[in-house]
């Protein structure tokens, strides 16, 4: 299966992650109360406006939502580090994976995408059922700043950052340990290389290059029909 609109419009995914929820009842996820809490009060918080929400990895190259406008955008004060293990959709208890959150300190480079007022309600309620009911990641507002036409633009965003709490959490982790994991790491929604390669590429498509990523695909064995970019020197 892959995250599509389509699939999340139809409740597709939902019962995907309530069968996870059955077979790992351990991993802290979040009720159907705390989903519609948690909604409702970032739509009370936001009012009437347009909405921007940041990307910083799937969500770059497969946003699932729609959305009238992106740039490319900064965020100081987090990182994108693989940092949170999955055992299902990228993984299997037989082969954990491993997916980007934003953890604190530093700064990360990656796309804001704005959506439409009117839109709000129904793309953000697809997106919060993506990202907060397996309960890794708690959505928090954060300020950005734009390059390009926008330099120097500064402008408040949502995004989804890694829940420390969580037992999926992965505070420590060397490149090797990582790209071990990445390279085994498999499940229905495919496989951890085929999401660090998508996120690669598309970055260096903004002429963004993240150095961290760029050590862990340097340590990954080759594969046959491999995604990987050519990496600019640094």
């Amino acid at each position: 299966m892959k995250i599509t609109r389509e699939n999340l419009l139809n409740g597709s995914m939902l019962e995907l992650q309530r069968r996870h929820a059955k077979t790992h009842p351990d991993m802290h996820w979040r009720t159907e109360a705390e989903m519609a809490s948690g909604l409702e009060e970032v739509l009370g918080q936001l009012g009437t406006e347009d909405l921007w929400v940041f990307g910083y990895g799937s969500l770059i190259w497969n946003p699932a939502f729609a959305f009238a406008e992106e740039r490319c955008a900064l965020l100081r004060g987090w990182h994108r580090r693989f940092c949170l293990k999955m055992y299902a959709g990228r993984g299997t208890l037989e082969t954990p994976g491993l997916v980007l959150a934003l953890d604190r300190g530093g700064a990360c480079r990656g796309v804001a995408f704005r959506i439409a007022a009117a839109d709000v309600p129904q793309e953000l309620g697809l997106l919060w059922q993506r990202e907060m009911y397996g309960g890794a990641y708690n959505a928090r507002w954060i300020t950005l700043e734009t390059a390009g036409n926008w330099k120097g633009e500064k402008f408040r965003a949502l995004t989804f950052v890694i829940n420390h709490a969580h037992p999926r959490y992965m505070p420590e982790l060397s490149v090797e340990q990582t790209a071990a994991l990445i390279a085994t790491g498999c499940g229905e929604l495919g496989s951890c290389r085929e999401y660090l390669e998508n996120t690669v590429a598309h970055l260096l498509e903004r002429g963004v290059r993240d150095a961290n990523l760029a050590r862990i695909m340097a340590a990954l064995p080759a594969s046959p029909g491999s995604l990987r970019p050519a990496l600019p020197k640094p």
